[in-house]
């Protein structure tokens, strides 16, 4: 078998994992369903699901590593002209009008999945503060803060919370079963608010030469 071909079925097989846990998380509840659940259902080994999950939680958080990068990637790929905070917010919008999971569009049955998981809503909150360490080291590099230089990671933090309101605002939309399409223009309108309240201060902060 080649090179692409093993990977190809590396990728078929972690997603018909992921499509099976998801399942029966749903039918279940995440806390009540096991890795031996899971593998025996996939008709897989056991040792296959953790090669492919280590952490039983990353398999109902299935985008957890774009997740976490996210803020940082959007900061690093913007044009010249262009703030930390401007990429962020225009991402944000495209998010919210593509119902991007990254910014919490889910479905009400797995929205209600994670709320009702403590396990999950830890590993959740997890997944915010990396995305937020993540960003304050490249907000930190762009800007060539020295080692002393609060600044990224204050302004890192104010970016991570707006991001965080937003996303516990499409999760509360979703739960509540409004439609992605509605929940987009909430979330559209919240956001201009939640950006614009962090003009005043970071309006001028990490612009791309």
């Amino acid at each position: 078998m080649t090179t692409g071909l093993r990977e190809l079925k590396k990728q078929q097989t972690r997603q018909a994992i992921s499509d099976t846990a998801t399942r029966l998380f749903l039918e279940r509840g995440f806390e009540e369903v096991t890795i031996s659940d899971i593998a025996a259902a996939a008709r897989v080994a056991k040792m296959t699901v953790t090669n492919h999950f280590p952490r039983k939680e990353d398999l109902a958080l299935d985008y957890h590593e774009p997740f976490a990068a996210s803020l940082a990637h959007t900061v690093a790929a913007r044009p010249a002209g262009d703030s930390a905070l401007a990429a962020l917010r225009r991402e944000f919008l495209a998010a919210a009008r593509r119902h991007d999971p990254l910014a919490g569009f889910s479905g009400q049955d797995f929205a209600q999945m994670i709320v009702d998981s403590p396990t999950l809503t830890t590993r959740l909150r997890d997944l915010h503060d990396q995305r937020e360490e993540a960003l304050a080291r490249t907000l930190a590099t762009d800007t060539g803060a020295g080692p002393g230089d609060i600044a990224p990671k204050a302004a890192a933090a104010l970016l991570g919370a707006a991001h965080r309101v937003l996303f516990q605002e499409v999760m509360d939309l979703t739960l509540r079963g409004r439609s992605n399409q509605k929940i987009a223009v909430a979330a559209t309108r919240s956001a201009h608010h939640v950006f614009g309240l962090l003009e005043p201060s970071l309006a001028d902060y990490a612009v791309c030469e």
